[in-house]
């Protein structure tokens, strides 16, 4: 099972079962055990991998338990405090994985509540852990960004200095879009003052204020709109070379537009697709490198904007949906597919083929 399958059985698991787990010792049974044995990789009955109720002393504190530690070549490698499903997650319920984090060698430390999950490490000062996650995971809405860095945890793949060194830009990166989100749906005072200040020139008043607290949403609604359409006419005017052996324009006379660019539509769900593609294949190629091309019958997914390296294509503009992924020969084979979902279950044959140029 791919890796992004096992964190969608495990979303589909709380949503059917969610309802009924009214404990924390059910949580840990239901959902985190499960997370940490199929979507980690650990094997939960192995104490060589993973201790539940692992004791650790610290000063006058004796025989206080930390849920699970889990270990690698003898050593343990991460902590897991966890609580009840559905009990917020904040920085005083990880006061035991503050106290055990500087006394063993643990450099990883996990709070969650079945569904959320929120990584924690030293970034701040040596062995002492930090207030805020370097890392968030929400099950029920899994954020594609997220997906490769948790893939640096499991049993198979873990190396925590690579972990550690992406986790400074992870903590900020997460840090920064959560300020911006809020100050798009609420801007605060500060905020609003800042704005005012470059477009209004008279003084900001408490009046000025709240008629710019509502201008600034407005603003940031439209911003995102723009945005978003903009990548949509980006995407839809993507030129595509012509075919080998068709005439070029003469070098002294400008390209007649293709009347055929404006049947193209980009649509929704061939957007969908792509990030979904670009989700899977960046963790074997930087993701800057993948980009898209539509065109009327199909929609490309290429690396480095080269037609000579196809990672696969989007048949999306018929009722049947079809995902075309190409071998070493560049031979596509056709795979039909109900939903962009599907699009995951072909995660090896996309990575393969986005390999073959490297």
């Amino acid at each position: 099972m791919e890796f992004i399958d096992k964190l969608n059985s495990l979303s589909a698991k709380i949503r059917q079962q969610g309802g009924a787990i009214k404990t924390e010792e059910a949580t840990k049974n239901a959902f985190v055990m499960p997370f940490i044995n199929m979507v980690l990789g650990y094997d939960v009955f192995d104490p060589s991998e993973v201790i539940p109720e692992y004791v650790c002393d610290v000063g006058t504190k004796k025989g206080e338990k930390i849920d699970y530690a889990i270990l690698k070549n003898g050593e343990i490698q991460i902590l897991v405090e966890c609580k009840k499903l559905g009990e917020p997650l904040n920085v005083n319920h990880a006061s035991q994985l503050f106290r055990y984090f500087h006394v063993t060698n643990a450099r990883i430390s996990i709070l969650t509540n079945g569904r959320e999950y929120k990584f924690f490490t030293d970034l701040d000062a040596p062995n002492k852990m930090d207030e805020r996650p370097f890392l968030e995971l929400d099950l029920l809405d899994i954020d594609e960004h997220a997906v490769p860095e948790l893939v640096k945890l499991t049993k198979s793949a873990f190396d925590v200095e690579s972990i550690i060194s992406a986790a400074g830009e992870l903590k900020f990166v997460s840090q920064i879009k959560k300020v911006i989100a809020a100050q798009f749906s609420k801007p605060d005072d500060d905020f609003i003052r800042l704005i005012a200040s470059r477009v209004y020139d008279g003084m900001v008043t408490q009046k000025v204020r709240e008629q710019f607290g509502e201008l600034t949403r407005k603003a940031a609604s439209q911003f995102l709109s723009d945005q978003v359409n903009e990548r949509l006419k980006s995407a839809m005017s993507g030129a595509t070379p012509p075919a080998q052996g068709a005439p070029s324009p003469s070098a002294g006379g400008a390209a007649e537009p293709d009347a055929e660019e404006d049947k193209i539509v980009t649509t929704l769900d061939e957007m969908e697709g792509f990030h979904v593609v670009k989700a899977i294949v960046r963790s074997v190629v930087d993701s800057k490198r993948i980009t898209m091309r539509d065109t009327q019958s199909y929609c490309g997914i290429l690396l480095d904007d080269n037609n000579r390296k196809p990672i696969c294509r989007l048949h999306f503009n018929r009722g049947q949906k079809y995902l075309g992924v190409f071998d070493q020969e560049k031979n596509e084979t056709r795979h039909p597919i109900q939903s962009i979902d599907d699009v995951y279950g072909f995660a090896d044959q996309l990575k393969t083929a986005a390999g073959f140029y490297d």
